[in-house]
């Protein structure tokens, strides 16, 4: 189960501690539900995600360089590039933040996974988060490769 909240982020500010830094590319093979294909810096996987909005199934399967390849000609919509930079948050949290490249520039998206609903519900964003967008269908990336 994945449980995530989602926000907008207008400005970044200077003094983050980034500990990882990831290139992705993904696409949708379908978006309901959502099948996803996704290069991870050197890994490569399919995704399978349930319905929901801050809370919902989600498994991932390997996949070798060639495959995704092959699978990368059959994506419906455009082929999502973005930088994910992780931030720890907390000793239990860290911020996932999104930049995106490409014709969905200058969009950024912060997400942080909780263990539990309840801690997801009673989360407080740092200040520098801007609208919560963990509810709107809109920002999910299945969605942007769509538009």
């Amino acid at each position: 189960m994945e449980i995530e909240r989602k926000y907008l982020i207008s400005r970044v500010p200077d003094s983050l501690t980034i500990t990882n830094t990831r290139l992705i590319e993904q696409g949708y093979l379908n978006t309901e539900p959502v099948v996803r294909i996704r290069k991870d810096n050197d890994k490569y996987e399919l995704t399978y995600k349930s319905k929901g909005l801050m809370a919902r199934e989600e498994y991932n399967m390997p996949l070798t360089q060639e495959a995704y390849e092959h699978l990368r000609t059959k994506v419906d919509g455009r082929i999502i590039s973005k930088t994910r930079y992780e931030i720890p948050l907390n000793d239990e949290l860290k911020i996932e933040l999104d930049i995106f490249h490409g014709d969905l520039e200058p969009l950024m998206l912060a997400e942080v996974e909780f263990p539990t609903e309840e801690a997801a519900n009673v989360f407080i964003p740092p200040e520098w988060f801007g609208e919560d967008v963990t509810y709107s269908s809109k920002y999910h990336n299945s969605v942007l490769s769509q538009a």
